[in-house]
């Protein structure tokens, strides 16, 4: 058995932990939205159609924040297409996954569902097909409160008070060739820059954000404090689809050299794959995410050098999942544009559920700089959320470490300090008089021996010691029976200052501390 020795104080803090990086993402894609989140006529839907049984797995999760309406869906969505009268909706071909799409939900109906769940909803706008126009209109539509032509719309639509949503994507994967109106980086960066602009403008930004753009960007960022910092949109530029990209680094220098004054954040996508069917190669996904990160804040900074500024633009990995047992979905998918079939739905075992905590421990080390993110995607597409047309709900693998994370993970990230012994997967987290350990051992023979000092704490005791982990790496759930249902961690207790846990091999876990 190996031991592990770190220190940890309340100077040593990484970053405030944005609740954001708690996020998922529904796209029009699959079963995500139909038979997923919205399935009328179902025994557990509501009157609008919402299944509750999975709004119940939603808020159980602890979802902060999601994205929609895509992913690739938004590259060639007109989203005039999703309100007013449903039956008024026209059905259209959806390119990006070869089905037909009935636009019977739609972005009233998506904030709904955001109000009855809780959640912050992060929205992206075309700019694959469509472009500023549309991208102001959509702003215009959602956020102004009344008076013009497209807020009236939206009154007449049913919904007089304005959306507010903060949150906008500006496309999805622009440098991708499977993208819908996919572009250079330049001609990307271009497009977001004047898409910012105006959709700064509809908001209500106009004077703040031209004074803003004529200075270059220099002292403070748009977000940054003073009178007008919650009338703000946060606004994401899109980085590279993946690391492996032939244009990766090269597309987020020049994307963000042509719109860093318009700008908030620029995203980032991965998802982790086992080409190789190894386990110990397959849990470096993890290492990779982390070097993955620290290059693209790198890349950023380089940017704001050049312009000899004191802004930083923030990142949101607003992609990312295990995925590589299902296939791309253009292999299963059947002729005819069918409407909302399975695609991808990926059943996740015991080692997926490691590579998700272990990502969320990396996310928690970079709170300084990583502000959301998002699993793709929330329901049956890859996701933590299972569901049989008219029939259960489930919880995948995956669902425990992300929820355990987003209960226990909050308030400031705190830097651990290797005081001896092995170096793990491991992170601090402080949230009032509460302390959060939260550590990966990816032995599969070993269990681990793990102290961390708080004595720079005062009189701390145990509350939650949980671990997520089986025997055997394959182990998956399913609608009865949950395998990887968190455990308490039976060796775990303070004394003298001291945080002493043993955790079992191929585990990764959760201890929690309260001030005495």
């Amino acid at each position: 058995m190996s031991h592990s020795r770190y220190h940890l104080h309340s100077s040593f803090v990484i970053g405030e932990i944005d609740p954001r990086i708690y996020g998922s993402f529904v796209e029009h894609m699959g079963r995500c939205v139909y038979t997923g989140i919205y399935e009328p006529g179902h025994p557990q839907a509501d009157e609008k159609g919402f299944r509750q049984d999975v709004a119940e797995l939603v808020k159980e999760l602890g979802v902060t924040t999601v994205r929609y309406p895509g992913g690739n869906f938004v590259s060639g969505y007109n989203w005039e297409d999703g309100v007013g009268p449903v039956e008024d909706r026209p059905v259209r071909l959806d390119l990006a996954w070869g089905t037909r799409e009935p636009n019977t939900f739609g972005t009233n109906e998506f904030m709904d569902w955001c109000g009855q769940t809780g959640i912050e909803p992060m929205f992206a706008v075309n700019l694959g097909t469509r472009g500023i126009d549309a991208a102001r209109d959509f702003v215009e539509y959602c956020n102004h409160p009344g008076g013009t032509k497209l807020s009236d719309l939206r009154h007449a639509h049913g919904y007089p008070e304005p959306h507010n949503i903060k949150f906008w994507c500006l496309g999805n994967e622009m440098d991708g060739p499977w993208q819908i109106g996919g572009k250079t980086a330049r001609e990307y960066g271009r497009l977001a820059l004047q898409a910012a602009k105006v959709m700064r403008w509809a908001n209500d930004e106009l004077s703040i954000t031209r004074d803003y753009l004529a200075n270059m960007g220099q002292g403070e960022g748009l977000r940054d404090g003073g009178p007008f910092k919650d009338k703000f949109l946060t606004l994401a530029a899109c980085g590279s689809s993946n690391r492996e990209m032939d244009t990766y680094a090269r597309w987020e220098y020049e994307v963000l050299d042509e719109c860093f004054e318009a700008v908030d954040i620029i995203s980032l996508h991965t998802y982790f794959r086992n080409p190789e069917d190894s386990y110990d190669g397959f849990l470096k996904n993890i290492d990779n995410l982390d070097a993955y990160i620290s290059e693209v804040i790198a890349i950023a900074d380089a940017v704001a050098a050049t312009r000899r500024s004191d802004k930083r633009i923030m990142l949101s990995l607003d992609e990312w999942n295990v995925w590589y047992k299902s296939g791309h979905p253009v292999d299963t998918l059947d002729p005819g544009f069918p409407e909302h079939p399975p695609l991808i739905e990926e059943v996740f075992d015991a080692k997926d559920a490691l590579v998700v905590g272990g990502a969320l421990i990396v996310l928690l080390n970079h709170a300084d700089r990583v502000k959301a993110a998002c699993t793709a995607q929330l329901v049956n597409v890859i996701a933590p959320i299972m569901t049989k047309q008219g029939g259960a709900a489930w919880k995948q693998t995956i669902f425990h470490p992300f929820a355990l994370a987003s209960k226990y993970g909050r308030g400031q990230a705190l830097r651990l300090a290797h005081a001896g012994g092995d170096d793990i997967d491991i992170a601090g987290t402080r949230d009032g008089n509460r302390i959060t350990i939260f550590a990966l051992n990816r032995s599969l023979d070993n269990s681990r021996d793990l102290t961390v000092d708080l004595s720079g704490f005062g009189k701390m005791v145990l509350d939650v010691a949980q671990g997520v982990g089986n025997t055997d790496p394959d182990a998956v759930n399913t609608e009865t029976d949950d395998n990887l249902a968190p455990f308490e961690i039976d060796k775990a207790a303070v004394a003298d200052g001291h945080l002493h846990a043993t955790i079992p091999p191929a585990t990764w876990c959760v201890l929690s501390c309260l001030e005495a």
